[in-house]
């Protein structure tokens, strides 16, 4: 496939805009949809293809899924309106979001029945590498629909870890990574707010600790959220009940332990109660700050 690849971005939040973005750059022929119209309308006034997805997906040559979780892949693939049963043979579906393994394989199923690839094909870099075409893709499935996505692959992606021919494998990793990534984030906001009881602030914890052995991904891109008293989600607290809910079902399911997750599985879970939940993961500091009576940067 050429530059005329079609494909269509179901989900242009966060991610899901930045993605299509990339698409559009890379020469792909990219419609974008959302269910919030201006979303839609935004893209296309910055160069996305127009049309209806009832009228352009048979000539897709890839769907690109980027939703929150199962239930709405599942609603995008196969519900009243789902595009599965629109796509023409052939065609791949390229799913990002966080699900479980079992679930991933059971799409890849439904999709064969249809004559329609499926790509298990979670993300992570969040959504300023979502916007540059960085992001790194951990996939599975067969050598037919990694070669049917991979000009989709190339243009959102810095690495695809290509981790099985079949679904599964990829979402395995993810619940991997999102254990580690969650956990870092709440040692983050633990450590940050412990320090400023001992007189550190945010400001003097992220001169020095990036520096140091201490230091995370998460660490680093979250901190500076904290330290401006910005709590704009770019990922939300109510995406990691979710996604370490994965984690620990298949911890279950496998009988693992997982006693650090299932500990900070808690403090998500007291963010949400507290009204948290719709704004950027980084206000899991709030948490620390309200039981130790700390006022974080912003709030003074």
């Amino acid at each position: 496939m050429t530059d005329k690849t079609r494909i269509a971005v179901i989900g242009l939040g966060s991610m899901g805009y930045g993605m299509a973005k990339c698409c559009l750059k890379a020469g792909l022929t990219t419609y974008g949809y959302d269910i919030m119209p201006a979303q839609m309308e935004k893209f296309q006034s910055e160069g996305g293809a127009v049309g209806a997805l009832d009228d352009v997906a048979s000539s897709l040559d890839c769907a690109l899924i980027v939703v929150l979780n199962a239930p709405q892949t599942e609603a995008v693939l196969f519900g009243d309106n789902g595009i599965v049963a629109k796509l023409s043979k052939g065609a791949v579906v390229v799913a990002c979001a966080t699900v479980p393994p079992a679930f991933a394989r059971d799409m890849e199923a439904r999709c064969a029945e249809h004559g329609i690839l499926y790509l298990d094909a979670p993300i992570s870099g969040g959504s300023l590498k979502a916007a540059s075409g960085n992001l790194s893709v951990m996939a599975s499935g067969t050598a037919a629909a990694f070669e049917r996505a991979r000009p989709t692959l190339e243009a959102i992606s810095e690495q695809v870890f290509e981790l099985g021919d079949t679904a599964g494998a990829g979402s395995a990793m993810k619940a991997v990574n999102q254990l580690l990534a969650g956990v870092n984030l709440a040692t983050m906001t633990e450590a940050l707010t412990f320090g400023m009881t001992q007189g550190v602030t945010p400001e003097k914890f992220f001169e020095v600790i990036p520096k140091c052995a201490g230091t995370s991904w998460m660490l680093e891109n979250r901190t500076p959220h904290i330290v401006d008293g910005d709590y704009t989600p770019r990922s939300q607290i109510d995406i990691w009940p979710k996604d370490l809910g994965i984690v620990l079902d298949i911890a279950k399911s496998a009988k693992f332990s997982a006693p650090i997750t299932a500990t900070v599985m808690q403090q998500y879970l007291a963010a949400s109660g507290m009204g948290y939940g719709a704004e950027d993961d980084a206000a899991l500091a709030k948490v620390y700050a309200r039981n130790a009576g700390l006022t974080l940067p912003g709030d003074e």
